[in-house]
Protein backbone atom coordinates (compact mmCIF):
# COMPACT_ATOMS: atom_id res chain seq x y z
CA UNK A 1 0.00 0.00 0.00
CA UNK A 2 1.29 3.42 -0.96
CA UNK A 3 0.33 4.95 2.38
CA UNK A 4 2.48 2.43 4.24
CA UNK A 5 5.42 2.87 1.84
CA UNK A 6 5.26 6.65 2.18
CA UNK A 7 5.08 6.40 5.97
CA UNK A 8 8.07 4.04 6.00
CA UNK A 9 9.93 6.48 3.77
CA UNK A 10 9.18 9.35 6.14
CA UNK A 11 10.33 7.31 9.13
CA UNK A 12 13.56 6.23 7.42
CA UNK A 13 14.38 9.77 6.26
CA UNK A 14 13.81 11.23 9.73
CA UNK A 15 15.68 8.44 11.51
CA UNK A 16 18.68 8.46 9.18
CA UNK A 17 18.69 12.24 8.98
CA UNK A 18 18.91 12.63 12.73
CA UNK A 19 21.48 9.86 13.03
CA UNK A 20 23.80 10.74 10.17
CA UNK A 21 23.89 14.43 10.96
CA UNK A 22 24.87 13.69 14.53
CA UNK A 23 21.92 15.60 15.97
CA UNK A 24 20.94 12.57 18.02
CA UNK A 25 22.34 9.18 18.89
CA UNK A 26 21.30 5.91 17.32
CA UNK A 27 18.65 5.12 19.93
CA UNK A 28 16.89 8.49 19.80
CA UNK A 29 17.16 8.63 15.99
CA UNK A 30 15.44 5.25 15.75
CA UNK A 31 12.77 6.35 18.22
CA UNK A 32 11.92 9.51 16.29
CA UNK A 33 12.03 7.58 13.02
CA UNK A 34 9.38 5.18 14.32
CA UNK A 35 7.41 8.11 15.73
CA UNK A 36 7.51 9.85 12.34
CA UNK A 37 6.29 6.67 10.66
CA UNK A 38 3.32 6.49 13.05
CA UNK A 39 2.54 10.18 12.64
CA UNK A 40 2.59 10.01 8.86
CA UNK A 41 0.42 6.90 8.86
CA UNK A 42 -2.07 8.50 11.24
CA UNK A 43 -2.28 11.73 9.24
CA UNK A 44 -2.87 9.98 5.92
CA UNK A 45 -5.31 7.60 7.57
CA UNK A 46 -7.44 10.50 8.79
CA UNK A 47 -7.40 12.22 5.41
CA UNK A 48 -8.43 9.13 3.47
CA UNK A 49 -10.88 8.02 6.15
CA UNK A 50 -12.93 11.19 5.69
CA UNK A 51 -12.95 10.89 1.91
CA UNK A 52 -13.71 7.17 2.02
CA UNK A 53 -16.57 7.69 4.47
CA UNK A 54 -18.15 10.23 2.13
CA UNK A 55 -17.88 7.88 -0.85
CA UNK A 56 -19.38 4.96 1.07
CA UNK A 57 -22.21 7.12 2.41
CA UNK A 58 -22.99 8.06 -1.19
CA UNK A 59 -23.52 4.38 -2.05
CA UNK A 60 -25.62 3.85 1.07
CA UNK A 61 -27.76 6.92 0.31
CA UNK A 62 -28.74 5.48 -3.09
CA UNK A 63 -29.86 2.22 -1.48
CA UNK A 64 -31.78 3.91 1.34
CA UNK A 65 -33.57 6.26 -1.05
CA UNK A 66 -34.44 3.39 -3.39
CA UNK A 67 -35.78 1.26 -0.54
CA UNK A 68 -37.93 4.14 0.74
CA UNK A 69 -39.52 4.64 -2.67
CA UNK A 70 -40.11 0.90 -2.99
CA UNK A 71 -41.72 0.72 0.46
CA UNK A 72 -43.95 3.70 -0.36
CA UNK A 73 -45.13 1.98 -3.54
CA UNK A 74 -45.85 -1.25 -1.66
CA UNK A 75 -47.79 0.72 0.97
CA UNK A 76 -49.97 2.16 -1.81
CA UNK A 77 -50.54 -1.33 -3.15
CA UNK A 78 -51.78 -2.45 0.25
CA UNK A 79 -54.47 0.21 0.06
CA UNK A 80 -55.30 -0.54 -3.58
CA UNK A 81 -54.04 -4.04 -4.47
CA UNK A 82 -52.86 -4.55 -8.06
CA UNK A 83 -54.72 -6.91 -10.32
CA UNK A 84 -51.79 -9.29 -10.78
CA UNK A 85 -49.30 -10.48 -8.18
CA UNK A 86 -46.88 -11.44 -10.96
CA UNK A 87 -47.00 -7.93 -12.42
CA UNK A 88 -46.40 -6.46 -8.97
CA UNK A 89 -43.37 -8.69 -8.38
CA UNK A 90 -41.96 -7.84 -11.81
CA UNK A 91 -42.34 -4.11 -11.15
CA UNK A 92 -40.62 -4.43 -7.76
CA UNK A 93 -37.74 -6.28 -9.40
CA UNK A 94 -37.39 -3.57 -12.08
CA UNK A 95 -37.44 -0.75 -9.53
CA UNK A 96 -34.89 -2.52 -7.37
CA UNK A 97 -32.59 -3.13 -10.32
CA UNK A 98 -32.60 0.59 -11.13
CA UNK A 99 -31.31 1.81 -7.76
CA UNK A 100 -29.02 -1.16 -7.17
CA UNK A 101 -27.39 -0.56 -10.56
CA UNK A 102 -26.82 3.06 -9.58
CA UNK A 103 -25.28 1.95 -6.28
CA UNK A 104 -23.00 -0.45 -8.14
CA UNK A 105 -21.80 2.38 -10.35
CA UNK A 106 -20.95 4.42 -7.27
CA UNK A 107 -18.89 1.60 -5.79
CA UNK A 108 -16.49 2.10 -8.69
CA UNK A 109 -15.66 5.51 -7.19
CA UNK A 110 -14.15 3.63 -4.24
CA UNK A 111 -11.37 2.24 -6.44
CA UNK A 112 -9.45 5.51 -6.14
CA UNK A 113 -8.68 4.51 -2.56
CA UNK A 114 -7.29 1.08 -3.46
CA UNK A 115 -3.59 2.15 -3.50
CA UNK A 116 -3.99 3.91 -0.16
CA UNK A 117 -6.33 1.83 1.98
CA UNK A 118 -5.40 -1.77 2.91
CA UNK A 119 -7.93 -4.40 1.75
CA UNK A 120 -9.88 -1.79 -0.21
CA UNK A 121 -10.19 -4.00 -3.29
CA UNK A 122 -11.69 -6.81 -1.21
CA UNK A 123 -14.08 -4.41 0.53
CA UNK A 124 -15.30 -3.22 -2.87
CA UNK A 125 -15.71 -6.84 -4.01
CA UNK A 126 -17.73 -7.58 -0.87
CA UNK A 127 -20.09 -4.64 -1.46
CA UNK A 128 -20.54 -5.53 -5.13
CA UNK A 129 -21.11 -9.20 -4.26
CA UNK A 130 -24.07 -8.18 -2.08
CA UNK A 131 -25.48 -5.76 -4.65
CA UNK A 132 -25.27 -8.20 -7.55
CA UNK A 133 -26.94 -10.78 -5.31
CA UNK A 134 -29.87 -8.41 -4.73
CA UNK A 135 -30.59 -8.28 -8.46
CA UNK A 136 -29.81 -11.97 -9.03
CA UNK A 137 -26.78 -11.40 -11.23
CA UNK A 138 -25.29 -14.68 -10.12
CA UNK A 139 -22.63 -14.84 -12.83
CA UNK A 140 -21.13 -11.66 -11.35
CA UNK A 141 -21.63 -13.06 -7.84
CA UNK A 142 -19.58 -16.14 -8.74
CA UNK A 143 -16.80 -13.99 -10.19
CA UNK A 144 -16.61 -11.92 -7.00
CA UNK A 145 -16.87 -14.78 -4.52
CA UNK A 146 -13.10 -15.53 -4.36
CA UNK A 147 -12.38 -11.83 -3.70
CA UNK A 148 -15.17 -11.02 -1.20
CA UNK A 149 -14.81 -11.00 2.58
CA UNK A 150 -17.15 -13.41 4.36
CA UNK A 151 -17.02 -12.03 7.89
CA UNK A 152 -20.60 -11.67 9.13
CA UNK A 153 -23.26 -14.43 9.38
CA UNK A 154 -25.35 -13.01 6.52
CA UNK A 155 -22.43 -13.10 4.07
CA UNK A 156 -21.52 -16.61 5.21
CA UNK A 157 -25.11 -17.74 4.70
CA UNK A 158 -25.06 -16.27 1.18
CA UNK A 159 -21.94 -18.30 0.40
CA UNK A 160 -23.57 -21.51 1.62
CA UNK A 161 -26.77 -20.70 -0.29
CA UNK A 162 -24.81 -20.13 -3.49
CA UNK A 163 -22.96 -23.42 -3.05
CA UNK A 164 -26.35 -25.14 -2.85
CA UNK A 165 -27.58 -23.34 -5.97
CA UNK A 166 -24.48 -24.54 -7.82
CA UNK A 167 -25.10 -28.13 -6.72
CA UNK A 168 -21.95 -28.42 -4.62
CA UNK A 169 -21.59 -31.69 -2.68
CA UNK A 170 -23.08 -31.75 0.82
CA UNK A 171 -19.66 -32.57 2.30
CA UNK A 172 -18.23 -29.32 0.91
CA UNK A 173 -21.16 -27.30 2.21
CA UNK A 174 -20.86 -28.97 5.61
CA UNK A 175 -17.20 -27.97 5.90
CA UNK A 176 -17.95 -24.36 5.02
CA UNK A 177 -20.85 -24.32 7.50
CA UNK A 178 -18.76 -25.77 10.32
CA UNK A 179 -16.12 -23.11 9.78
CA UNK A 180 -18.74 -20.35 9.45
CA UNK A 181 -20.40 -20.99 12.83
CA UNK A 182 -17.15 -21.38 14.69
CA UNK A 183 -16.59 -18.58 17.17
CA UNK A 184 -19.98 -16.89 16.71
CA UNK A 185 -21.70 -15.37 19.72
CA UNK A 186 -24.98 -16.67 21.13
CA UNK A 187 -27.82 -16.53 18.57
CA UNK A 188 -25.57 -15.31 15.75
CA UNK A 189 -25.80 -18.79 14.22
CA UNK A 190 -29.56 -18.67 13.61
CA UNK A 191 -29.55 -17.76 9.90
CA UNK A 192 -26.63 -20.07 9.14
CA UNK A 193 -28.19 -23.04 10.97
CA UNK A 194 -31.56 -22.39 9.35
CA UNK A 195 -29.97 -22.28 5.90
CA UNK A 196 -27.81 -25.36 6.40
CA UNK A 197 -30.66 -27.45 7.85
CA UNK A 198 -32.97 -26.33 5.01
CA UNK A 199 -30.38 -27.54 2.48
CA UNK A 200 -30.15 -30.92 4.21
CA UNK A 201 -33.95 -31.24 4.21
CA UNK A 202 -34.04 -30.43 0.48
CA UNK A 203 -31.48 -33.19 -0.07
CA UNK A 204 -33.58 -35.63 1.98
CA UNK A 205 -31.03 -35.86 4.82
CA UNK A 206 -33.64 -35.40 7.53
CA UNK A 207 -31.52 -37.02 10.24
CA UNK A 208 -28.59 -34.76 9.37
CA UNK A 209 -30.83 -31.68 9.52
CA UNK A 210 -32.20 -32.71 12.92
CA UNK A 211 -28.70 -33.24 14.30
CA UNK A 212 -27.55 -29.89 12.88
CA UNK A 213 -30.46 -28.13 14.59
CA UNK A 214 -29.72 -29.93 17.85
CA UNK A 215 -26.14 -28.65 17.80
CA UNK A 216 -27.28 -25.16 16.77
CA UNK A 217 -29.75 -24.96 19.68
CA UNK A 218 -26.85 -25.34 22.09
CA UNK A 219 -25.83 -21.82 21.02
CA UNK A 220 -29.23 -20.34 20.23
CA UNK A 221 -32.79 -20.01 21.48
CA UNK A 222 -34.16 -18.90 18.11
CA UNK A 223 -37.84 -19.81 17.76
CA UNK A 224 -37.58 -20.80 14.09
CA UNK A 225 -34.77 -23.26 14.82
CA UNK A 226 -36.68 -24.67 17.79
CA UNK A 227 -39.89 -25.06 15.79
CA UNK A 228 -38.13 -26.77 12.87
CA UNK A 229 -36.34 -29.15 15.21
CA UNK A 230 -39.70 -30.16 16.72
CA UNK A 231 -41.22 -30.69 13.29
CA UNK A 232 -38.37 -32.98 12.24
CA UNK A 233 -38.43 -34.84 15.58
CA UNK A 234 -42.15 -35.56 15.06
CA UNK A 235 -41.82 -36.51 11.39
CA UNK A 236 -43.57 -33.33 10.21
CA UNK A 237 -41.06 -32.55 7.49
CA UNK A 238 -43.67 -30.75 5.38
CA UNK A 239 -44.05 -28.17 8.19
CA UNK A 240 -40.33 -27.28 8.13
CA UNK A 241 -40.14 -23.56 7.35
CA UNK A 242 -37.69 -20.70 7.73
CA UNK A 243 -40.34 -18.06 7.05
CA UNK A 244 -40.10 -16.98 10.70
CA UNK A 245 -36.72 -15.42 9.92
CA UNK A 246 -38.44 -12.99 7.59
CA UNK A 247 -36.54 -10.88 5.08
CA UNK A 248 -33.10 -12.14 6.06
CA UNK A 249 -34.16 -15.63 4.94
CA UNK A 250 -35.84 -14.58 1.70
CA UNK A 251 -32.85 -12.37 0.85
CA UNK A 252 -30.88 -15.60 0.29
CA UNK A 253 -33.07 -16.27 -2.79
CA UNK A 254 -33.61 -19.92 -1.84
CA UNK A 255 -37.36 -19.45 -1.48
CA UNK A 256 -39.90 -16.85 -2.52
CA UNK A 257 -42.23 -15.41 0.13
CA UNK A 258 -45.77 -16.59 -0.17
CA UNK A 259 -47.90 -13.66 -1.27
CA UNK A 260 -51.62 -13.86 -0.81
CA UNK A 261 -53.86 -12.17 -3.33
CA UNK A 262 -55.94 -9.60 -1.49
CA UNK A 263 -59.55 -9.40 -2.46
CA UNK A 264 -61.02 -5.99 -3.07
CA UNK A 265 -64.21 -5.49 -1.15
CA UNK A 266 -67.34 -4.32 -2.90
CA UNK A 267 -68.43 -0.84 -1.90
CA UNK A 268 -72.17 -0.65 -1.46
CA UNK A 269 -73.85 2.72 -1.60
Amino acid sequence: MLSILISVGVGVVVGLGLGLTGVMGYGWSSFFGVLSFGGAQLAMGRIFQRRLKGAMESVQAVLVDGQKKLQAKMARWQMRPPGSIQAMQAEIARDQRVFVTEALARTEDLRQFTPWVPMMARQIATAQFQLFWMIREFKKVDELMPKALFMDPAMKAMKIARMYMLGKPTDEISKVYAKAVRGLRYNQNALLAATYSWILVQRKDIDGAFKALNRAMERSDNETLRSNREHLANNRVAHFSNSGLGEQWYALMLEEPKVRQQRQRMQWR
